[in-house]
């Protein structure tokens, strides 16, 4: 990779590893999760698995980037070989590719929801309006085909432009831009919230530390949340890795992108449900949270109209933050491989997930009731989509890399670009070899509903065998 092709300004890293994390996640769902699972006991598992799974992962992720220099898929390519491994685990490059197509097929849909209702909210139709009219606006949105992909095209047009302007002029000038922006907004609305919301009664909802309520599937979904949170195992943070200069420390990078990922989704919490309850309504999860119960808490607060818009404003630039992260490593093996121009490749991959989006579009109206994805399995087009992506890919992606990293990177190498001493070295060794994959896996297992969690010991022991007799001894010749 030539030196044009890594990030020019210090920390820019950090940026796009935090921008591709905070999305829609952020704001929608895991503050519901912190308050229905324990509050601060649901933080504290949230955080240990951050620890001891989630950033040494990141830190795998992003070393093979930069150890790899290319895109995710011929990166991996090249270390199979330069390692004397087997050819199989080039699937790493190839899971990341599809799950991040997958996903932003559907996350543009979605997305493109923002810009109806930051309109919406503006115009100041929803001033004043009570829980019926919201909702009918809502459910009038998503029984449009053609209006949702209207906003869809918006969104992914959004998407491609910067990723298209090149990784300087697009990627590191847009980071640059979003993620101030999308700060600043944040504390605006947090602000607001302080001043016309119930914040007392939002912290106290977050943070009480309530062990009964954290149930065995509390602590899994706290694990699932800290793993997807990051956005590991799509691939993103290893193309964001093959910009990272040389000299900036992985390890401190991926402690702060924790940190920053996790600062962001408790602001949105504690700004979210101090607007919640000041309106008197009750919580909810996804898209009824974001899109039904806060334009209601907009509608009786003093200048909602305004601070409704800007925060659509932020959900977009949030999601927005987030997709370019998505198409950026299809892209840059379209250009590496083929010798597309980065327009080229990056339409191509825009315009595949665009066509793949019509299929959740379509799943909220015309397929809402019956397709051929309810015949195969029972679920709707966006529900099997996202099942495939979420539920596998991503997990069994986070699996690999953890185990190629650990096993198949010698230790000088990993030292060197890592930059810490043996004590760290070894500490992140036994994680990414041990604890990450068994973490990962029990994850993977109990996500798409094999086993009960009566079972969780087994799983744990097969997944410590896994770990290191396939780690060991069957795939991988370097230690």
């Amino acid at each position: 990779m030539s030196q044009s092709n890594v990030w020019t300004h210090k920390g820019t890293f950090i940026l796009a590893a935090v921008g591709s994390a905070v999305g829609l996640g952020n704001l929608w769902r895991f503050p519901y999760m912190i308050g229905e699972n324990g509050g601060g006991a649901f933080i504290l598992v949230y955080a240990l698995t951050v620890l001891f799974v989630g950033i040494p992962i990141l830190m795998a992720e992003t070393l093979i980037g930069r150890s790899g220099r290319k895109s995710p898929i011929l990166a991996m390519t090249e270390l199979t070989k330069s390692h004397n491994t087997s050819p199989a685990w080039q699937v790493i490059g190839w899971m990341g590719a599809l799950a991040a197509l997958l996903i932003l097929s559907f996350y543009s849909v979605i997305a493109g929801w923002s810009v109806h209702f930051g309109l919406v909210e503006f115009s100041g139709r929803l001033s004043g309006a009570d829980a019926a009219s919201i909702g009918a606006v809502f459910s009038g949105l998503l029984d449009n085909p053609l209006l949702l992909m209207l906003y869809h095209t918006i969104f992914m047009l959004a998407s491609a432009v910067i990723v298209g302007l090149g990784i300087h002029k697009g990627l590191e000038k847009g980071l640059r831009i979003l993620m101030p922006l999308l700060f600043v907004m944040l504390l605006m609305i947090l602000a607001y919230g302080v001043v016309f919301g119930e914040i007392g009664q939002a912290a106290s909802y977050l943070f009480s530390f309530k062990l009964s309520e954290l149930s065995l599937q509390g602590w899994l979904a706290a694990m699932g949340q800290a793993f997807f949170s990051l956005s590991l195992g799509l691939g993103a943070i290893m193309a964001y890795g093959a910009y990272m200069p040389s000299r900036e420390s992985i390890s401190r990078s991926a402690i702060t992108i924790a940190i920053a990922d996790t600062g962001v989704a408790i602001i949105a919490g504690l700004a979210i449900f101090s607007l919640v309850f000041a309106a008197g309504q009750e919580t909810a999860a996804g898209p009824g949270l974001m899109f039904v119960t806060l334009p209601i808490a907009f509608a009786d607060i003093p200048f909602g109209s305004l601070f409704g818009g800007l925060f659509f404003i932020l959900v977009f630039v949030a999601a927005l933050s987030s997709s370019i992260s998505l198409i950026e490593p299809v892209a840059a093996y379209l250009v590496e491989r083929f010798s597309l121009s980065r327009m080229q490749a990056v339409g191509a991959m825009a315009f595949v997930a665009w066509l793949l989006g019509i299929l959740t579009v379509l799943s909220f109206n015309l397929w809402a009731e019956s397709s051929v994805f309810h015949a195969l399995f029972g679920k709707s087009a966006f529900d099997s989509i996202d099942f495939l992506a979420s539920n596998i890919l991503l997990p069994l992606g986070g699996v690999l890399i953890a185990l190629f990293a650990g096993w198949a990177l010698t230790r000088e190498e990993v030292q060197r670009e890592l930059g810490t001493n043996p004590t760290w070295y070894s500490l992140w060794q036994i994680s990414v070899r041990y604890v990450a994959p068994v973490a990962v896996l029990y994850i993977f297992i109990r996500g798409i509903g094999l086993v009960s969690g009566d079972i969780w010991p087994l799983i744990i022991a097969l997944g410590f065998m896994l770990s290191f007799v396939g780690g060991r001894s069957l795939w991988l010749k370097n230690s």
